[in-house]
């Protein structure tokens, strides 16, 4: 499997994103563990979650249990799967809402901490700037949980390009990561990518294949991509994952899965190949 770089550490090209197996109206734990199993048995080194993966309030932190537990069973630690979590969401019922206030994400990444069983979490990120509260305020309480040894890198979520500079100026070297929505059908974080690329920032694109219910439009709605998979003989899906990692180093798509079947597909992308002209159909399409 490829690799590539989140600050010091060396993870799998393609991570896990641990959205759909805890936000369903009906959730199945034995297939969530089978999924997890199956990117762990590929070699999956990053896996993605944040505390507001749950169905509601009442079940906050679901995910992270879940994802836990299951490394815990299989003998895995910190060292060997890095968990990437985040928080600055949360949930009013079913509903999502947003507290960036330095109190709130010191209480929800000491919740993380305990959840995860961990003393330090090795990638924490901001989920979603909250327009209530100063944009520099919400990233000196990341600084604060570094420089406690409470995380061990600190990343951005749904970022824009003025916001990753001014974190930038804030955590240092502290920031390894921006991840934002991109996809076939969402690329509008183009600018994100190239400002990741000039940091040496990593790049985590989630949703990379148009989320939830939008991966099998892949091969209705955008043409090219379901061209070039005929031509080479495999998913569409997996074509939107190749693409992505062709367009820069620092792009690690994060696609979501509830079923060991579209994680294993998904894998499959590290080994695809793709020509100029397979890259050029795709950008433009």
């Amino acid at each position: 499997m490829q690799t590539r770089q989140i600050g010091t550490r060396t993870v799998s090209a393609l991570g896990l994103g641990g959205m759909p197996m805890s936000v369903r109206e009906e959730n199945d734990p034995e297939r969530a563990e089978a999924t997890i199993r199956a990117a762990l048995d590929l070699g999956v080194t990053l896996i993605d979650t944040a505390d507001a993966y749950s169905r509601d309030e009442d079940e906050l932190g679901h995910n992270e249990e879940l994802i836990a537990g299951v490394l815990r069973k299989v003998g895995l630690g910190p060292d060997d799967v890095l968990v990437a979590t985040k928080g600055g969401h949360t949930r009013r019922g079913t509903d999502w809402d947003l507290d960036g206030s330095p109190d709130h994400l010191k209480r929800a990444c000491r919740a993380s901490l305990q959840r995860l069983g961990v003393d330090s979490i090795g990638l924490y990120q901001h989920h979603r700037p909250d327009p209530a509260v100063p944009y520099a305020e919400t990233i000196g309480a990341l600084k604060e949980l570094y420089d406690e040894g409470l995380i061990q890198a600190a990343g951005l979520s749904n970022a824009d390009p003025d916001q990753i500079r001014e974190a930038r100026g804030i955590l240092g070297e502290a920031l390894v990561s921006v991840q934002n929505q991109f996809s076939p059908v969402f690329r509008s974080s183009r600018p994100e990518i190239d400002l990741c690329a000039d940091l040496g920032l990593a790049f985590l694109a989630w949703s990379p294949l148009g989320g939830m219910g939008g991966a099998g439009d892949l091969g209705s709605d955008a043409k090219p991509f379901a061209e070039v998979a005929e031509k080479h003989g495999v998913s569409p899906q997996q074509v939107a994952l190749a693409w992505e990692l062709a367009l820069s180093p620092v792009v690690i798509p994060i696609p979501g899965a509830s079923r060991p079947e579209s994680v294993q597909d998904s894998f499959r992308a590290t080994e695809l190949v793709l020509d100029e002209d397979d890259v050029a159909a795709l950008d433009v399409s």
